[in-house]
């Protein structure tokens, strides 16, 4: 018992010391302080788990980041051509500029843009898209899973593959669980070419659990491309849950962005694969104008210099001048993203934030109510929808611009997850898009402040409890 007590003693005390040494916030520092001193043992787990910010210690920084920098240094802009684009509008020039340096894609010009809003409706298209490939199709997603839509697309690259069409499949080895044994087995055996991304292996558990592959790309032949928030389930075209069908939104893309939305892909596989490199013409073939919509690709991940995705969310709400409107399942600001909602609020502008009533993690939504009365208070417009399971990532601002993709308001996507988003610099997409906002707001249920704060006492300790535990997010 005494042995127990002092390896107790130690371990907490290591722990203290490295989340003061390597601590990113204060609030995030205080909060696992507070979990490794309450929750003997058990906290000291999470936060070896879930809490270290491998990012900032060497053993990290010489196992992961710097293989993947030096990928960047290599290769970034190997034959990558760099539009002769310069927006005279102000908002758009400073947006692009800031994740021309923060995600290192700038603005391509000369695309052609469809957003798809229904489950159903999308996967029509990306089958569609998907029998017309001629050379190669490559697809990663956080999510496959079994069911009607893997059968499909099990079939569909059968047939493919059998006409010389090449087929590479990446997928999350944790969001992907299901698939990782006998699916992907099944795959492999038609010929196709499927990896794991951060799998779970012995001597980097502690790295690869922590820190997702959350993108969500399909490209084909190099020319058309898909990104979004849609996964590879069927809880997309049915509801298999009291959660109903999972709403989301997705784009279709054509034109010279596909390049950089395939370099995204590319660099993923070379990783998960540790061989293979198609950094080639074959894969990176010359694309046309294809349209008139400017589209800046935003990736993200743990081993970038800066956290793009969250400085696209902020730097969007900053430059807002009449509105933003915010479309997000997990929507858990940190303390930057929380003090620019508060600035843009008192400044005049109208926000709206649309959430999901479900949600299917109690934590989440309940972190996510705790923000819910201050935020009513600065005159923010919050909706909750109530049928089915909001899931899309949308921001749409003044509309000029909208981002569709797959990084979350939380934690998770700013800082551990690689995510991708596709910025659309275009008025009638973002008028589209906040048309198709709008209407989802007014079949939700709007919040109302005065009500909001008589909730009872009950509610607001599961909230603080759940915001307490949210940089386990």
């Amino acid at each position: 018992m005494i042995v127990l007590i002092i390896v107790y003693g130690i371990l907490t005390l290591l722990s203290i010391f490295h989340i003061i040494l390597y601590g990113s916030r204060p609030v995030k520092s205080l909060s696992w302080l507070l979990i490794v001193l309450i929750f003997p043992f058990i906290g000291i787990l999470l936060y070896i788990v879930f809490g270290i910010n491998r990012r900032r210690i060497k053993i990290y920084t010489l196992k992961q980041t710097i293989r993947r920098r030096l990928y960047d240094y290599n290769f970034r802009d190997h034959k990558i051509k760099e539009p002769k684009l310069e927006f005279e509008d102000k908002q758009r020039k400073k947006l692009s500029r800031l994740l021309r340096t923060s995600s290192n894609f700038a603005t391509q010009q000369d695309n052609e843009v469809a957003v798809l809003y229904n489950g159903k409706k999308t996967f029509d298209i990306i089958f569609e898209e998907l029998q017309k490939a001629e050379r190669f199709i490559h697809v990663q997603y956080y999510i496959f899973e079994e069911g009607e839509l893997l059968d499909k697309l099990y079939d569909l690259f059968k047939s493919k593959i059998e006409q010389g069409i090449e087929v590479r499949i990446l997928y999350d080895a944790i969001g992907s669980y299901s698939f990782r044994e006998k699916s992907a087995k099944k795959f492999k055996k038609i010929g196709a070419k499927v990896y794991p991304i951060l799998p779970l292996n012995f001597g980097s558990f502690l790295y690869t659990l922590n820190y997702r592959n959350h993108r969500k790309i399909i490209v084909i032949d190099g020319k058309v491309g898909f990104t979004g928030g849609v996964n590879i389930s069927d809880k997309y075209i049915k509801p298999e849950s009291e959660l109903g069908i999972w709403d989301d939104t997705h784009v279709l893309l054509r034109g010279p962005v596909v390049d950089n939305l395939h370099r995204v892909f590319i660099k993923d596989y070379y990783f998960a694969s540790n061989k293979e490199l198609l950094l080639k013409d074959e894969y990176l073939p010359d694309i046309e104008k294809q349209g008139d919509i400017p589209v800046q690709i935003v990736a993200g991940g743990p081993d970038a210099d800066h956290p793009s995705i969250m400085q696209q969310y902020i730097a969007m709400i900053n430059l807002a001048e009449d509105y933003i409107y915010i479309s997000n399942p997990y929507f858990i600001p940190n303390s930057a993203m929380l003090e620019a909602l508060r600035i843009s609020a008192l400044s005049g502008v109208n926000i709206k934030l649309l959430v999901p009533k479900k949600s299917d993690s109690w934590l989440a939504k309940h972190s996510m109510l705790s923000f819910f009365e201050e935020l009513l208070f600065l005159g923010i417009e919050i909706y909750q929808q109530k049928d089915d399971f909001l899931h899309s990532k949308v921001i749409v601002m003044d509309g000029k611009m909208a981002s569709v993709g797959s990084g979350n308001f939380d934690h998770r996507s700013f800082e551990h997850n690689f995510e991708t988003n596709a910025l659309i610099y275009n008025n009638k997409i973002a008028e589209g898009i906040c048309k198709n906002f709008i209407e989802d707001c007014e079949k939700g249920t709007a919040l109302d402040y005065e009500t909001y704060k008589k909730r009872s006492l009950r509610r607001k300790l599961s909230e603080g409890v759940a915001r307490f535990f949210s940089p386990l997010l």
